[in-house]
């Protein structure tokens, strides 16, 4: 459950011009970033052949020409987006050590990861970061996780084996002229690989303190001349983490999975794809719960949840001639969580289809339209409950993106825009302008203006939640309640973003992207209305409480990226973002401690550092360290402010026998434990993250 309870006053930070501010963060983090630059600037290296997927070692025209699919449902190089864009590559998932797609994302730039417990993460983008990030949207191979329940995704469900990713795309800033509502603050779009691309047998086995055992085990055949197919299985089982006293957190975690991807070219025009997968797993985590209508607060409690669930994927593409293609896509998930407080049953059937055009010889045309219908039941208890308990969601969509080679292969100028019906708020658009100015080959300078909206959840609209009582010198109790309201808004945005993107030499890149986002009727939680209720006993009053678009504010910020090949054989990956964010409420609002906790819920300032050394043809390292600014929740108790922290991860790998590899990896070496995030309006307890090691096997066959 997510919600927040209003204070008793109002207390805003005082603030200068958002432009001013703008201005001085990206002169002070240019600055900042020009001199370490300078400082480490290598002589030029001898550069090596590249290899397959494998950004940090191709050439520097190569990395300019990269081609992402993910921000205008097309392929287009990265030289002429005009967007914030990250792309994480299989060689780079093969270095990481990561053992879950959150971990991954951490080498994002701007991205804000936070591990909540075992199998719990607040990931967000430019600030409002929670347990769901509801301004954040998910993709995997064109299906969309983000949950209508919560507003945000169950990054516990999103456990694809890691070897299966071909790249993951990740756009910082909206996309909701392409992707539509909750593509506010960005877009993770993962791809995995080809069937053709995983031909043969893998086998792997991890093993250490906390990841206590977990394999993978996949195989990859030619079923006919014109089809591929690969069957994989998964399976973990993770220990706890340490609870906030010091104990034991109760929230270790097992899931298995098996699934098939199939590649058939059914014509020389027409190729389909399949894909499907079926989980289940059990997670633990300390949740909240209030015990009866006389208890003055919630308190927490072990649970155990079961979840288990599966998708099934066909996406059909034509190609029309070579200057016009189509896709159709169907997907249908299914999702089942038995929450001992909250059990929830989702159905969702997607439809999308895009027709990609080249129109004259300096337009590229890219049209349209999408459905989708998701269903859900939802259990209670005295806690929490929906009202009412199940009931379908129906959106209705079109799309059209135009990019103009303004100046042939110099300026490209990109219009479009979203119109979306949903059940909550009716007729939406999402427009966008984007321009990409390419002086040389090696350098693209790039603006945009984009409107995008995340619209009303079932938590919005029908959550209930009893929070505790009080009682009076006469005995007289009153609960306090949250109730969703039926009349929520959209939450808007409007985005102004300008980026830089540079190959100096074979040897160095540079990203530079700075934003000023303008946020308009974003929630509040108000007191609404006083009744009297007989049940449960004793007979007491209710005060409620409800949401309200009565906030508004703006956030600004820069991030920066290199790739700096030290030596040969040395590459280093180098990285920081610095935001602002700035939360007022309007002057009917009586909610004191939902910008605070916003403005505070996110690190101001995030850096890292990324380093792959081949020390052999055989042998390699990996180190990289993560820095994440203090998160101060002013206006909440002393106890929730949590420390600047610093994780390091590292990982040895041999490779051996030509088809073997085994690899030694340590995970948040800095300290023995260490708090990332507590979601105080959330609905579970934090966990401290664990210093961790294991031990992976990798045989091809």
């Amino acid at each position: 459950m997510t919600f927040t309870h209003a204070g008793a006053s109002e207390r805003l930070h005082a603030c200068g011009s958002p432009r001013l501010r703008l201005a001085r963060l990206v002169r002070s983090a240019v600055v900042l970033f020009a001199a370490a630059l300078s400082a480490a600037m290598p002589a030029r290296a001898q550069d090596e052949t590249p290899k397959p997927h494998d950004l940090a070692s191709q050439s520097l025209e190569d990395l300019m020409n990269v081609e992402v699919t993910s921000v205008s449902k097309k392929e287009e190089k990265l030289s002429q987006i005009a967007s914030a864009v990250f792309v994480i590559t299989q060689e780079d998932i093969r270095r990481s050590g990561a053992t879950n797609v959150p971990d991954l994302l951490r080498m994002v730039p701007g991205l804000d990861v936070a591990q909540v417990n075992g199998s719990t993460w607040a990931i967000g983008a430019r600030g409002f970061n929670q347990q769901f990030s509801d301004k954040l949207l998910v993709i995997i191979d064109g299906r969309i996780v983000y949950t209508p329940n919560f507003a945000g995704t169950y990054w516990d469900t999103v456990d694809l084996p890691l070897e299966n990713i071909d790249r993951i795309e990740v756009i910082r800033g909206p996309g909701g002229s392409v992707w539509g509502a909750n593509a506010v603050n960005g877009v993770i779009s993962i791809f995995t690989k080809k069937a053709s691309e995983m031909q043969g047998g893998l086998v792997e086995a991890d093993g250490g303190s906390l990841v206590q055992g977990a394999g993978v085990a996949e195989y990859g055949a030619k079923l006919s001349a014109t089809t591929d197919a690969t069957f994989y299985t998964k399976y973990f089982n993770q220990g706890a983490m340490t609870g906030l006293d010091g104990g034991n957190g109760a929230d270790g975690w097992h899931m298995w999975r098996s699934g098939f991807r199939s590649d058939s070219a059914v014509t020389s025009k027409d190729n389909l794809t399949l894909e499907g997968e079926l989980y289940a797993g059990r997670e633990g985590e300390l949740g909240y719960v209030l015990p009866s209508v006389t208890s003055p607060t919630l308190v927490g409690v072990p649970e155990q949840i079961d979840l288990d669930g599966g998708f099934l994927v066909a996406d059909w593409a034509h190609a029309h001639s070579a200057r016009t293609d189509s896709d159709f896509h169907i997907a249908y998930t299914r999702n089942d969580r038995k929450d001992p407080q909250e059990p929830e049953t989702r159905d969702t059937l997607n439809v999308d289809y895009k027709l990609h055009t080249a129109w004259g010889d300096r337009q590229d045309l890219v049209l349209g339209a999408g459905y989708q219908i998701t269903a859900d039941a939802i259990g209670g208890s005295f806690t929490v409950f929906f009202a009412p308990a199940s009931r379908s969601l129906q959106t209705v969509d079109t799309f059209v993106q135009d990019e103009i080679q303004a100046i042939p292969d110099r300026l490209y100028v990109t219009l479009g825009t979203k119109f979306e019906h949903n059940d909550y708020t009716g007729f939406n658009v999402m427009p966008s302008a984007r321009v990409a100015w390419l002086p040389t080959p090696r350098q693209t300078v790039w603006a945009a203006v984009s409107r995008a909206l995340r619209t009303p959840s079932r938590n919005d609209t029908n959550l209930v939640v009893n929070l505790g009582s009080t009682v009076d010198s006469n005995g007289n109790v009153t609960l306090e309640q949250f109730d969703g309201n039926p009349d929520f808004q959209n939450e808007k945005l409007i985005a102004y973003e300008a980026g830089y993107r540079r190959a100096f030499d074979k040897d160095l890149t540079l990203d530079v992207a700075a934003y000023f986002n303008d946020y308009g009727n974003l929630a509040t939680t108000e007191p609404s209305t006083s009744t009297f209720a007989n049940t449960p006993p004793p007979p007491h009053a209710v005060q409620t409480f409800t949401y309200e678009n009565l906030m508004y504010g703006e956030t600004s910020g820069i991030e920066i990226a290199a790739n700096w090949k030290a030596l040969p054989r040395w590459t280093i990956t180098p990285s920081y973002a610095l935001e602002e964010l700035h939360l007022h409420t309007k002057a009917t609002s009586q909610d004191a401690i939902t910008p605070l906790f916003m403005e505070n819920g996110s690190p101001q300032q995030t850096a890292q550092l990324r380093s792959h050394l081949e020390i052999t043809r055989s042998l390699s390292w990996d180190a990289a360290g993560y820095f994440n600014d203090r998160l101060s929740h002013q206006g909440l108790t002393a106890d929730q402010v949590i420390p600047a922290y610093t994780r390091v991860d590292t990982s040895l790998t041999w490779k051996f026998l030509e088809h073997g590899s085994l690899s030694l990896v340590g995970q948040n070496l800095a300290k023995d434990h260490h708090l990332e995030f507590e979601d105080v309006f959330g609905s579970m307890q934090s966990g401290a993250i664990k210093r961790s090691a294991y031990v992976r096997a990798s045989w091809r066959f």
